[in-house]
């Protein structure tokens, strides 16, 4: 039995459509920011795909640490819009929906992540899922934001 639960958060940046739009598209520039993400390697784009990655994340369980490695697919890039999916066996998946808008000045990105998996793992997943999304989420606004003097 598969098990689905979306979670969501919202950033703000002072930065351009399309400076957030290429870091958010780009999983290997997404690297440096996400929590568990240890190497990206590029692959040839599955059908349907604008590009393909093999990405090797490093979880944890207890005292233990073991690399994870999933494939993911951007899907849709727009300057509104950015959908990926990511697949790693068994049978676990995450879609993440983004979605730009600008407000008063300011880049606001909603983000919702969709994690389906089996059961007995859904619990651990849904909540490294989340916790490094959430971490990642509070890196993205300064990473988009230019310093100015």
């Amino acid at each position: 039995m598969v098990r689905r639960e979306t979670f969501s958060y919202t950033v703000q940046a002072r930065c351009s459509r399309a400076d957030a739009v290429a870091l958010l598209s780009d999983p290997a520039r997404q690297g440096e920011l996400h929590p568990l993400i240890v190497r990206v390697r590029r692959l040839p784009a599955r059908p349907g795909a604008r590009a393909s990655y093999a990405i090797t994340d490093r979880l944890e369980l207890g005292p233990l640490r073991f690399p994870v490695t999933y494939q993911a697919d951007v899907l849709v890039v727009t300057e509104d819009e950015i959908v990926t999916v990511a697949r790693q066996q068994p049978g676990t998946t995450v879609r993440n929906h983004t979605r730009l808008r600008e407000e008063s000045g300011v880049l606001r990105i909603d983000v919702e992540i969709t994690l389906a998996a089996p059961a007995p793992l859904f619990g651990y997943a849904f909540r490294q899922a989340r916790a490094a999304h959430l971490a990642l989420a509070t890196r993205l606004g300064p990473a988009l934001t230019p310093d100015t003097p």
